[in-house]
């Protein structure tokens, strides 16, 4: 560091290479020409070298200029990488962005949040709900670039949890019963009875390698028996969970997601056969190494959330 130069005027250059005009730099940098070209000549006398040939209103650049520009200005785009993670760390320390799948989301996380509050009352949680939560092949390649571009510290994802970058913690096995609005199913004596009912899917579901929907839930012989089959699908879990509240059909729910649902008498239980799929929900975040202190806190009470739910 002690050979660098004061990083002022490395700036004032990198300005007036990049305009090709002290003028134009002044006016980028809010100051007087002359500024710029004191700055300059300094630098020059510093390094030993001249960096611009100054004809009448113009400046053009020397080979030593024009060789150590690229480098120059790679280097302050990584200054001020580092200058904004340093931001995270101090004016932004009680901030912390999550995402979840848009059912998991609303019904679980949001109901909750209260208690989270209670817990960090300096806290500022930003929620954002995406059905880019949701892994829907084995060997998903969601990994910390994906996180870090997106902005996002803590990510709750739908998926089959190979995310080995990114040390993915089970939340909430992928556990499915029938399920719909009370009064609506009457004298059920059988599965094949289903039939009778339009059937609510949630697409999201649907498009895993490995589906999770009525096909699945349904032994074969009975799926292929039941006639006549209404499956109406939704494009996700919130759709059709709402079709359900409404009565239109049974759906394929979460016993522990939707439990106030179930207590409220909202939702019941039509036939308690659950089936556990392989996918799972997951939370995870850019590296345990470098976790912000906000994060980590979001991270483990969302863990201790869902300890209590399974109790």
């Amino acid at each position: 560091m002690s050979r660098l130069p004061p990083l002022i005027a490395l700036s004032y250059f990198e300005v007036a290479a990049r305009t090709k005009s002290f003028a134009k730099a002044a006016k980028e940098l809010n100051v007087t020409p002359a500024a710029i070209s004191h700055q300059i000549k300094s630098l020059e006398e510093y390094l030993g070298v001249e960096l611009f040939i100054r004809h009448h209103r113009r400046v053009s650049l020397t080979p030593a200029a024009r060789a150590s520009l690229p480098e120059l200005q790679d280097g302050f785009k990584l200054l001020t990488k580092a200058v904004d993670n340093i931001r995270l760390f101090s004016e932004e320390r009680n901030i912390v962005t999550v995402c979840a799948e848009p059912l998991f989301a609303t019904k679980w996380i949001v109901p909750r949040l209260h208690r989270f509050y209670r817990r960090c009352p300096e806290a500022e949680v930003r929620l954002q709900a995406s059905l880019l939560s949701v892994d829907q092949s084995r060997g998903s390649e969601f990994g910390k670039s994906h996180l870090k571009q997106a902005g996002i510290d803590v990510s709750v994802r739908l998926g089959y949890g190979d995310y080995t970058a990114l040390a993915p913690q089970r939340l909430m096995n992928l556990e499915l019963v029938p399920m719909c609005k009370p009064g609506l199913v009457s004298n059920l004596k059988n599965i094949q009875s289903l039939g009778e009912y339009p059937l609510l899917s949630d697409s999201t579901l649907l498009r895993f390698d490995d589906p999770c929907g009525w096909r699945e839930w349904l032994p074969k012989e009975n799926y292929e028996k039941i006639t006549p089959l209404r499956e109406l699908r939704f494009g996700n879990g919130l759709l059709a969970l709402e079709a359900a509240l409404s009565g239109q059909g049974i759906l394929l729910g979460m016993k522990s997601l939707l439990a106030p649902e179930l207590l409220a008498n909202k939702l019941e239980v039509v036939i308690d056969r659950p089936m556990l799929f392989d996918q799972a929900y997951y939370v995870v975040s850019a590296g345990l190494s470098n976790e912000r202190t906000i994060a980590r806190q979001f991270r483990e009470w969302l863990l201790d959330e869902a300890s209590k739910s399974e109790t």
